[in-house]
């Protein structure tokens, strides 16, 4: 997949199956393999990764489509915490 660079920046960032993740504020390039191998994403959804940072970094291999958003592919259930389940007595 082939895209300006510049174009990525600002993009919002979705999974395959519709959550949002957050906004493309920056990429990381491998200079010696020169190509993209990563994606700054900042104004993260909380709900989804529970991190003390402002933004996370998504591998580029995530990435399955650009265009006017990014789609990644859903590993974003790998990331979410358990959630708690009430027993009823």
């Amino acid at each position: 997949m082939r895209a300006e660079i510049t174009s990525l920046f600002g993009l919002n960032v979705y999974t395959d199956v519709g959550t949002y993740i957050g906004k493309v504020s920056d990429l990381i390039l491998d200079a010696n393999g020169r190509k993209v191998s990563g994606l700054a994403v900042s104004d993260i959804n909380r709900e989804v990764f529970d991190v003390p940072t402002k933004g996370i970094i998504i591998p580029y291999r995530w990435v399955v489509t650009t265009g006017d958003i990014v789609i990644i592919r859903d590993v974003v259930k790998k990331f979410s915490p358990p959630k708690k389940v009430e027993e009823e007595y």
